[in-house]
């Protein structure tokens, strides 16, 4: 994801709810630290309205999409911005349908921005899962709903496979139970059907599309609890998910980078003490072989963070919580040819459950988060 983000998980609400207080530390025995790496964050325009769980999208015209997120309370937003890295300010932009936090946003191949699903608050139990859909015009800044899920669903995950269609995965349903099932959008009809359902149930699980056209899902919480290292493939030829290579190690509520080789690096994430421990380790998945390898471990454990591939391969990974004291302002980066991570300027703000997002200037923009406020920041290689 970017980054994705963005693009969030049902676990998430639990540990925010539970106040993110941890008794468990990773320790770090894969490659050492390199020396501290330069590179700069400054502060640029702030946000319109503070918002933490929201998305984030370049469009094609360099521009930077960021669409609901939650307030304090937990309460979702409708409203949309729009970030202009030749100004650095925020404007807004047209509203969306719907309050939604936990939804997700893919950029599709024609320009527009499809925004699924989500919850318009967590601040009642249990959580309305919403199945609605609807597709942000760049050249009007408007929003219009398209074909409604078949399956209402927030903290899923969505990926752009390479026939233009968009696979939905996952995600918790209004009854508070997790779903295994999937569906696909077709843009060029505006409808949704089902395809097949991840072999296992899970949450606080990432997915990424692969460089052979396959879609990557890994890790997460078992539906019946503990944590989960097997990982799945979806095949868009098929409509079926196989069983890949397990993890080295169990995580949820970590990270995936489809790194310019193809290999896919997972960092961070909860451990084996379950939602109050936080990993620094970090693996690689080759898609050649099906297998996961263990590479150098983070400098600081964290959950949270975000990951973005840079323009020179490299992988900034940027604040997130740790077992103390919190949200971190701390960043890293991640060299594939190496296996090892150094540490980079740090942020101005701490933050978590916030967005990154490279810039078509080689930039990174990194906005709000959980309690962050409207601050933004650009990070320079």
């Amino acid at each position: 994801m970017d980054h994705a983000s963005v693009h969030r998980f049902a676990a998430i609400r639990t540990l925010a709810l539970a106040g993110l207080v941890s008794v468990g530390l990773v320790a770090s025995t894969a490659v050492p630290a390199l020396a501290r790496r330069s590179g700069t964050w400054t502060k640029t325009g702030s946000l319109n309205v503070a918002r933490g769980e929201e998305t984030a999208t370049l469009l094609p015209n360099g521009q930077v999409l960021v669409a609901g997120g939650a307030d304090y309370n937990w309460n979702g937003y409708a409203s949309a911005e729009l970030y202009n890295p030749f100004t650095g300010k925020w404007t807004f932009t047209g509203s969306m349908n719907s309050p939604r936090l936990y939804h997700t946003a893919t950029l599709l191949p024609n320009g527009q921005i499809l925004v699924v699903g989500g919850s318009a608050n967590l601040a009642s139990w249990p959580p309305p899962a919403l199945a609605s859909a609807e597709l942000y015009n760049p050249s009007t800044g408007t929003w219009t709903t398209t074909g409604s899920l078949k399956t209402g669903r927030y903290s899923h995950m969505a990926v752009l496979l390479p026939n233009g269609k968009v696979l939905v995965v996952g995600g918790e349903m209004t009854s508070g139970a997790y779903t295994p099932s999937a569906e696909l959008y077709d843009p060029s009809t505006g409808k949704w059907t089902t395809t097949g359902r991840l072999i296992v149930t899970r949450y606080g699980f990432e997915a990424t599309s692969l460089q052979n056209g396959k879609a990557l899902v890994a890790g997460g919480n078992a539906a019946t609890g503990g944590l989960l290292a097997e990982a799945e493939l979806y095949d868009p030829s098929t409509g079926k998910w196989t069983s890949t290579g397990s993890l080295n190690d169990a995580r949820a509520l970590t990270t995936l980078t489809l790194l310019s080789n193809g290999q896919i690096l997972v960092a961070g994430g909860n451990d084996a003490n379950g939602f109050h421990g936080y990993a620094s380790s970090a693996e690689l998945y080759d898609p050649s072989t099906g297998k996961w390898t263990t590479t150098g471990s983070m400098n600081i454990s964290r959950l949270y963070h975000t990951a973005t591939l840079l323009a020179n391969g490299e992988v900034l990974v940027a604040g997130g919580r740790t077992y103390a004291p919190g949200p971190l302002a701390e960043a890293e980066l991640y060299n594939p040819s190496t296996g090892a991570w150094t540490t980079t300027g740090s942020m101005n703000t701490a933050r978590a459950g916030h967005t990154g997002t490279l810039l078509q200037n080689g930039h990174v923009l990194v906005a709000g988060g959980d309690s962050t406020g409207t601050s933004a920041e650009l990070y320079t290689p």
